[in-house]
């Protein structure tokens, strides 16, 4: 039997008080403390993030291809119409972010000062996903005296709203670096941004939470102890606060390429028979909070990296509906395949359209990683789906399916402009399945290719390269398809 993507969902967080605490900042502000005003003087407003154009694309309200529309730079030609709410999900503002983040934390990690809470508790209690016993949950608060003991023992990391202190996060441990305040304010993100993902998938396919069989998570975040640092399983910990109570789950790790081998391990496990309805998602990843944040300063523009990325998919068999997976033509990255971009593209888009005897105009749209350029390009990291694209246009004029003179066309038509955070696994593909979702189930598209790659190199490991990609396919059941 056929197995399926049911649907999606995607979150946006604005964390602008937590990009300080991304790896290249927090290293920076260590060397230079007076890094930490000038990122601070750079941040942007809740109502600036809503009206950026590819945010609104993230949450469905804009298709990907209207940002050739949008004047750049994006971030000086803001849209006046932005929305909270999207089709595939929201963009939630970071102080009821905290309150998602106490509700997470299971272990008492994160303080919050009791008037932030009473300022913040109507506010979250009136999100639509948050249950009584959640907002219970919240608590009191803890009193500024025992915040600041513990900040000035070393023993927990400042937490703040628009640069005020509200509050703070403890370690868990004396000696333990795994569960120092930091890596567990990553680990509560990625959970608390995972599961607000999970729960706008699970409302747009209409399921119980309860009617889930399993989760893997995708997240770049691995969490553990020191004797078990990547033992996971962040994807039960999401479960658990969706209320997945009949699911269990492991996790997914292979740098940008995760959500690729998740989405088709979850495949496998519908296609045997083993499970019936598989969540794939990922939340979002701290450590690359301001990554590029030096590059932005120096071209004197807003810190775009203040947002965290949230997303689910659902796996299932086929419901005559919902677009297909083409399991028997998963490109993939070899051993043996090589680290030059001709060889890793070919193995991931020609080789498996070739097993199927179909070439790259049979395809109506590519999604390769998604990396918002506005974001790389000021670093000189260049538009990397741009890039992309021009490389496998460069391939199809080599296997004469499309001429010289077609290679632009190829790249507007056939593939799409970055929009998502550049946050490893968010951007890497996967941003484009929601849309893909939506225009095969309305008859506009036939057929998307979703190519993701990833870096082994950077685990110190090995120098290899990765890379994973599948064929979605229209559902030839549904109504619309047959029409």
């Amino acid at each position: 039997m056929a197995v399926v993507i049911r649907e999606a969902g995607y979150v946006l967080v604005n964390a602008p008080d937590f990009v300080q605490y991304g790896s290249k900042p927090v290293r920076d502000i260590e060397e230079k403390s007076s890094l930490l005003q000038d990122i601070r003087g750079h941040l942007r407003t809740y109502e600036d993030v809503l009206n950026y154009a590819p945010h609104q694309v993230f949450i469905g309200n804009k298709y990907p291809d209207e940002l050739h529309d949008v004047s750049k730079p994006w971030y000086e030609h803001l849209l006046d119409d932005g929305q909270r709410y999207g089709p595939f999900g929201e963009i939630m503002p970071e102080d009821e972010f905290y309150g998602w983040m106490k509700v997470a934390d299971d272990f008492d990690l994160v303080w919050l000062e009791p008037s932030f809470l009473d300022r913040i508790r109507d506010k979250f209690a009136s999100h639509p996903f948050i249950s009584e016993a959640q907002v219970k949950k919240l608590g009191e608060g803890k009193p500024v005296e025992k915040i600041t003991e513990i900040l000035g023992q070393g023993a927990a990391a400042p937490l703040y709203y628009y640069g005020e202190l509200v509050g703070a996060l403890r370690r868990d441990h004396d000696n333990d670096d795994t569960l120092k305040p930091v890596v567990l304010m990553e680990n509560l993100m990625a959970k608390a941004s995972g599961v607000l993902a999970m729960r706008y998938l699970l409302k747009r396919a209409g399921m119980e939470p309860t009617d889930v069989d399993f989760v893997l998570d995708c997240t770049e975040t691995a969490i553990g102890d020191r004797y078990n640092r990547g033992g996971g399983s962040l994807s039960k910990a999401m479960a658990e606060m969706t209320g997945c109570m009949n699911a269990t789950g492991n996790d997914t790790r292979a740098f940008c390429c995760a959500p690729n081998h998740a989405l088709i391990n979850a495949a496998g496990l519908v296609g045997s028979g083993i499970h019936k309805n598989v969540i794939v998602a990922g939340g979002g990843c701290l450590a690359k909070m301001g990554m590029k944040y030096a590059a932005h300063l120096k071209h004197n523009m807003p810190i775009l990296e203040d947002v965290l990325g949230g997303m689910a998919f659902l796996i299932s068999n086929d419901d005559g509906v919902s677009p297909v997976m083409r399991l028997d033509a998963v490109g993939k990255h070899t051993v043996a395949a090589g680290s030059a971009q001709q060889s890793i593209m070919t193995a991931l888009v020609i080789d498996p359209l070739n097993k199927l005897g179909m070439k790259v105009t049979d395809v109506d749209k590519f999604s390769t990683e998604l990396h918002n350029p506005e974001i790389t390009l000021p670093a000189g990291s260049g538009d990397t789906p741009g890039t992309n694209y021009k490389i496998m246009a460069s391939l199809a004029t080599i296997k004469k399916q499309i001429d010289k003179s077609e290679i632009e066309q190829f790249v507007k038509q056939r593939g799409m402009p970055g929009y998502a955070p550049t946050q490893g696994h968010i951007p890497s593909a996967v941003p484009f399945l929601g849309h893909a979702l939506t225009a095969m189930k309305q008859g506009k598209m036939k057929r998307a290719m979703f190519v993701a790659k990833g870096s082994l190199f950077l685990g110190r490991m090995s120098q290899l390269s990765d890379g994973l990609s599948f064929i979605l396919e229209a559902n030839n059941n549904h109504a619309s398809v047959k029409a």
